[in-house]
């Protein structure tokens, strides 16, 4: 769609990309139609409140980016766009983030101007150039390495609140809990006195509805006294603070600041600060911890897997966050004529981005709306916003929910919600229940009998959640001889739910019991058959341990954990003719996706390599599936596979697939030379080319485009640690360059690229690199997508 002139209309709904029916509602500022769901659009209604994704789910679907009469604001759900405004806080300011989004009558700003109340700019709305200088001078706080002294506190008070109701069989979490300590905990950071608790929680919500909500007209003038009472204590505690500024605290470390940086740090802004710093360091993670603890309660089955595995609670967080945040959405307002998805939008235009839908947006999170608490990818939702505005106190919030979960499944696994009915603070932006009660039977509590349960805890990961962490268990259904010294194995869900969905080129990581390893290995099977995931493990003469553990101890009934599936080996399902060729083990990627191209359509061969024939897995499956596609080249048989006679009748134009023996990857990539650079894909499950030597090794410096910030990566430290280090948050597993999983955009600047993921183009191109393992060049500063 193009942007609109005052005459139009007509001309823009026979090109606007989404159906509005043949009477629309009403028009856009830009003369777009509004469609009737987009005109009955109310972010205070129950339907909002109570699930914001489901509310706009027709939005996401239809009409990704629409205008709200109602609120006078463009509406933007889905994903990539969200992330887009995000990304371009110069086109899309924050200033409106604390605006009102429901004015005000004259007698309540006057009830406001009478406390002197003035709120300014702080780091949540405030534009360039201001921002950055102003976030880099207080950032420090809020690195993993400074959060780490707060853990102590937060185990202390979940558990002195837990001991106060553990007895009671019954209790209110956010009222007995979850609103108490996530306060506490704030106002420690902060370094404000723990003075007046009930009093500030009365002024943090008066703050949230006066900001965010839909006061009416007789509610107003109590919520401005609430506000500009908070206001005046906001500055009778930072004035006690300049008292001793040496203390400990957020505030005192800006009061410090503020004799290094007079420019950077105002009086103004730390008064401000003050004030919104009490409300979003507690009310968000309140609301969070309530959202987690209700969803999981809401899932039994998943709520007794943390119970059994507390391994799991980080990722859970993470999904928690994702799929039932306490950030329903944020706004911006453009500062230039621009558009979201395709929409012409003009300069001054405000927009509620509604991220808790992008969180829920299919073209992202595959299955949205399951809720996972081994999805892969849960950290990349947006609750926490992204980019330069991202939130400082993310980590201290997933620290406290991390503690809390931990608390509470120790000690009261079989907790679970009452019967009521969940009620919400009407806003646009910040939702939790009012109420969580939950019950259980306090003669069933574990401690009574295991009072050792009491001095146990899990190590608290302070950043976005591990994949080494994320575990699935799995039942071994059979256990079969695939050939010579090879075991296949079917593994499956034990309450005979499906199996994770995968693609060809797809691996596991099992574990390997009590032996301490974990080992990778390919899926085989049909990605077709949902039921279970098969894998081939062959004894490996040279094994550390895995594939003996494998061959001697596992049976059918085992138990096992997973994690996965992974895939870095895709197949391109768009080529013409794919040429795959394995060597010994590395059949079982090769087969999968065979079987994928026979059932695409897609002209192939496969050419598998072994010593001998009794050796060889699946030879008879493959031959039944492929016939004369399947060359085989046996050694004792006096095959050999010609690379270079393959290659040169072969069209260049296809895709070539290898996994097998280093000496004949090596081989094919000799071979290669001279193909398309992206012609050959190789699986790898080994490599030295990241292992860091500091005494070889050169600092460099990054800047990160999208957070505003630059950071410099020691001679002694990897990219991935230097980026966590400054609170950006990174997926990442196998951190040896094998996995891919911490891909990130580069922008500018030359690659040392040290992984086994990308291929030659990839590497050629410039666009990307693995930050767990791939520096810059000597003398190359980095700029990316972060």
């Amino acid at each position: 769609m193009t942007a609109a002139t005052p005459n139009s209309t007509d001309s823009l709904m026979q090109k606007c990309p989404f159906s509005h029916g043949a009477q629309p509602a009403a028009a856009a500022p830009n003369g777009c139609p509004v469609s009737a769901q987009a005109a009955a659009f109310d972010p205070f209604g129950d339907g909002y409140q109570q699930d914001p994704p489901e509310y706009v789910r027709w939005s996401r679907e239809q009409e990704p980016v629409f205008y709200s009469p109602q609120l006078g604001y463009w509406v933007v759900t889905r994903y990539d766009d969200i992330k887009a405004v995000f990304r371009d806080n110069l086109t899309f300011s924050p200033a409106i983030a604390l605006e009102k989004i429901t004015p005000t009558g004259p007698e309540a700003n006057a009830v406001l101007a009478s406390y002197g109340y003035a709120m300014n700019r702080t780091l949540v709305n405030e534009d360039e150039p201001a921002h950055m200088p102003r976030r880099r001078a207080l950032m420090e706080p809020f690195t993993p390495e400074q959060l780490k002294h707060h853990e102590p506190l937060v185990r202390k008070l979940a558990r002195e609140y837990v001991d106060r109701f553990i007895d009671d069989g019954k209790a209110d979490l956010v009222d007995q809990m979850l609103w108490e300590v996530p306060l506490t905990v704030a106002l420690h950071f902060l370094g404000v006195p723990e003075e007046d608790m009930d009093l500030l929680r009365q002024y943090s919500i008066a703050h949230t509805v006066n900001t965010w909500g839909r006061p009416k007209a007789e509610e107003q003038v109590a919520v401005a006294h609430a506000v500009g009472n908070f206001w005046q204590l906001a500055g009778r505690i930072l004035d006690k603070m300049r008292a001793d500024p040496s203390a400990p605290g957020w505030m005192q470390y800006g009061i410090r600041k503020q004799k290094e940086l007079p420019e950077v740090v105002t009086d103004s802004y730390l008064h401000s600060m003050m004030m919104a710093g009490i409300v979003a360091a507690h009310e968000t993670t309140a609301n969070a911890s309530a959202n987690a603890i209700k969803l999981l309660l809401q899932h039994p089955d998943v709520w007794r897997e943390i119970c059994e595995d507390p391994a799991l609670i980080p990722n859970a967080v993470e999904e928690c966050l994702r799929h039932n945040g306490s950030v329903a959405a944020w706004r911006r307002v453009a500062t230039r004529d621009t558009e979201v998805g395709g929409i012409p939008i003009a300069a001054g235009s405000k927009l509620l981005i509604v991220t808790s839908s992008a969180n829920h947006d299919e073209a992202h999170f595959a299955d949205a709306d399951l809720f996972d608490i081994r999805r892969e990818n849960a950290a990349d939702q947006l609750t926490f916003g992204y980019g330069s505005h991202q939130c400082m106190g993310k980590n201290l919030a997933r620290m406290e929910m991390q503690i809390f979960l931990e608390e509470l499944t120790r000690r009261l696994p079989h907790m679970r919600l009452s019967q009521q009915a969940f009620t919400y603070l009407p806003n646009t932006s910040f939702r939790g229940p009012e109420h969580l009660w939950v019950e259980w039977d306090p003669a069933q509590n574990p401690e009574r009998t295991q009072p050792e349960l009491l001095a146990q805890q899990t190590p608290v990961r302070i950043g976005e959640p591990s994949g080494q962490a994320i575990s699935r268990p799995v039942i071994v259904q059979s256990v079969t001889t695939a050939a010579d010294g090879i075991v296949r194995l079917r593994l499956a869900s034990p309450d005979g739910k499906p199996m994770p969905r995968w693609s060809p080129g797809s691996h596991i990581d099992v574990d390997c019991g009590d032996t301490g390893l974990s080992r990778q290995y390919s899926l085989c099977g049909d990605p077709a058959e949902t039921g279970v995931l098969e894998i081939a493990v062959l004894r490996e003469a040279e094994s550390r341990g895995g594939s003996a553990w494998i061959h001697d101890h596992v049976k059918p009934g085992d138990r096992l954990k997973i994690r996965g599936p992974r895939n870095h080996f895709r197949m391109d399902e768009g080529c013409r003719k794919a040429i795959f060729i394995a060597g010994g083990i590395g059949i079982t990627p090769v087969s999968a996706m065979a079987r994928r191209a026979l059932a695409l359509g897609i002209d192939y061969e496969i050419h598998y390599s072994g010593r001998t024939r009794a050796g060889m897995a699946m030879i008879d499956e493959l031959r039944a599936l492929h016939g004369e596609r399947l060359h085989l080249h046996i050694k004792e048989e006096g095959g050999r596979n010609d690379l270079d006679a393959l290659l040169a009748r072969t069209d260049r134009s296809a895709q070539i697939y290898a996994c097998g023996p280093a000496r004949m990857v090596e081989a094919l990539e000799q071979a290669c030379t001279g193909w398309p650079d992206d012609a050959l894909r190789v699986e790898h499950f080994a490599t030295t080319l990241g292992t860091l030597d500091p005494s070889k090794e050169q600092p460099f410096e990054v800047e990160l485009k999208d957070s505003g910030l630059t950071v410099t990566v020691p001679a002694d430290q990897t990219l991935l640690t230097t980026l966590r280090c400054a609170g950006i948050d990174i997926q990442s597993d196998c951190e040896e360059g094998l996995c891919g999983s911490c891909e990130v955009r580069v922008l500018a600047g030359s690659v040392d690229h040290r992984d086994v993921v990308l291929t030659r183009g990839e590497r050629e191109a410039n666009t990307k690199m693995m930050t767990c393992c791939s520096r810059a060049l000597p003398g190359t500063r980095l700029v990316l997508e972060l």
